[in-house]
């Protein structure tokens, strides 16, 4: 993986940290590859697709957050 860098002052200092879901998965959230597609009660439709972690880091200089899902 290639040195993280904040995209608003880049610095390299970023802190990790995660995005609270309150959702059912609770303790991470994941990205979903292509466009949201609503199942027949309005929540997304997942079932067979590629879910990856997100993982969220802090810049220490500026506090900008940046949110990476790499496929490890």
């Amino acid at each position: 993986m290639t040195e993280l860098k904040c995209t608003l002052c880049a610095s390299t200092d970023l802190r990790e940290g995660f995005v609270d879901d309150i959702g059912t998965a609770r303790g991470f959230t994941s990205w979903v590859p292509g466009p949201l597609e609503r199942g027949p009660l309005g929540g997304a439709r997942v079932a067979g697709k590629q879910r990856l972690p997100v993982r969220a880091f802090r810049c220490a200089d500026c506090s900008h957050l940046e949110l990476f899902a790499h496929d490890d």
